[in-house]
Formats: structure tokens, sequence, C-alpha cells
């Protein structure tokens, strides 16, 4: 799975709304201390707004803050609103795709690499992420032999 700059993007403009909540932040305090691009999470923000994960509030008070508790937030939902699926197959979702001959069962494979995914991102949530108290079977994927190695 690749990750997206806008996906990145999106999940630390949660933690840092989430780390300061309820207060309203503005778009400088979200970018600033993550050194994110403006103008970029600007359109992510609007995104995320859409989707019902985040609220703004005009006005020289105004800004942006979570639309719920950070706890209620899974990392999937904020990837979906910015990035759509979590898993495509040439612009597929898993489900969708079919082959024939000796790739007929290649759809069980990708269905399984979405259903992995949604075990991790859907489960983990912002406030999770923010505290570091992640699921216990999230950590134990962390304390894999190999996990932290490139391949």
């Amino acid at each position: 799975m690749q990750i997206s700059a806008k996906s990145d993007y999106a999940v630390r403009a949660a933690l840092e709304m989430a780390a300061r909540a309820p207060d309203l932040l503005t778009i400088d305090a979200i970018v600033q201390d993550q050194g994110m691009p403006r103008k970029f999470v600007e359109a992510i923000l609007g995104d995320l707004r859409r989707a019902g994960i985040v609220r703004t509030q005009r006005g020289c008070a105004g800004g942006y803050t979570l639309a719920k508790p950070a706890s209620e937030i899974a990392i999937g939902d904020i990837l979906r609103a910015v990035d759509g699926p979590l898993a495509e197959v040439r612009g597929l979702r898993p489900h969708e795709t079919t082959y024939g001959g000796v790739a007929s069962h290649l759809p069980d494979l990708w269905v399984a690499v979405r259903s992995s995914l949604r075990q991790v991102l859907d489960e983990v949530t912002v406030q999770q992420l923010l505290t570091g108290a992640l699921p216990a079977k999230v950590r134990r994927l962390n304390d894999v032999e190999d996990a932290w190695l490139p391949r």
C-alpha cells in the first residue's frame, strides 16, 4: 500500500486538531508544527469537512476543529475521505475484479489485502494514535520480527 501525501497530511492535521480540541485552529496553526504546505492542507480540510470529520467556523475567531471526538474517528475514515477506498485494483474495488485461467483466485488475495488494511486502519482512532495507545493487535504487528525492515 502506498500512503499518499494527501492521506499523510490529513492524518497529521487531524492529530493537530485532536491535540488542541475543542479549540478552533487556524490553518496556519494546523500546518505550522508539522511543516505541511498550507494550500494543500486547506484543500484536504475541505475534503474532511465534506466527510463530516472536520467542522469549520468562519470569522475572526473561526477556524477548524474535529466534528466529533477523536475517539470516534478511525484513521480509515480519514484516508477514505481524502483518497477514496482503501484498496483498489486498476480503479476497481477488490471484490469487483475478475480474472480467468491461472489468475482466477486473485480476487481472493485482493479482498484479503483490503480486509487486513481495514483491521488496522478502521480500528485505530485519532485519539489512540495521538496518545500512542494503539490496540493490542496493532502493537503486535509492530513487534513482528521484520516489521520495521524495508523490503
